[in-house]
């Protein structure tokens, strides 16, 4: 079996650890033969949104455009990964509406870990008031209420996210299952 196109959604605070563990699992489904393409919240910002702000309606919209990027890829056989804050749930219920194999995964810290793992000072200078709209300081985080997986990144390794992931996807037939061989070669590659 062949992994099917796929849209791996991880969404959470600044700081809760979306893009490791995605470039994680990105890599591990590399290994398996899997077309993988990353979409980071923070680098799309910087191409495909250069434009937008902050304000409810530009998240919202750059939320839109990663999902239209994500629903190609997926359709055309690709498991796309987007590692996006996307902070309001109606617009990630959208996407799970409007596109295929919409997998949610609730990258999930306390706000008090994400600030303690902030090596830019984003969240000092939101509280500062240097910074508006800034996601759980000025600007609201709703969780998702049903995530297919829930990856407590405060309490888990890296590694453990990536493999509750990749678990996932197992279960779930989007991606083959690895045998005892597989696993243990990726063992010895530190995947």
């Amino acid at each position: 079996m062949k992994h099917k196109g796929t849209i791996l959604w991880l969404t959470g605070l600044s700081g809760a650890g979306k893009t490791t563990i995605a470039k994680g699992v990105a890599q591990q489904l590399r290994t398996r033969g899997c077309r993988v393409e990353l979409l980071d919240g923070d680098v799309v910002r910087t191409s495909l949104s250069k434009e937008l702000g902050f304000s409810k309606e530009d998240r919202d919209t750059n939320v839109r455009r990663i999902g239209f990027v994500a629903n190609l890829l997926s359709r055309n056989g690709v498991i796309a990964i987007a590692a996006v804050i996307s902070p309001y749930r109606e617009i990630r219920e959208e996407l799970r509406r409007t596109t295929t194999n919409f997998v949610e995964v609730y990258v999930q810290a306390p706000l008090t870990v994400c600030e303690s793992r902030d090596s830019k000072g984003l969240y000092a200078k939101a509280r500062a008031g240097e910074i508006k709209n800034f996601t759980g300081i000025s600007d609201p985080y709703e969780e998702p209420l049903n995530p297919e997986i829930i990856c407590p990144s405060y309490q888990f390794t890296v590694e453990q996210c990536v493999h509750q992931v990749i678990s996932y996807l197992e279960s779930q037939s989007y991606i083959p299952v690895c045998s005892l061989k597989d696993r243990e070669e990726e063992a010895v590659q530190g995947i």
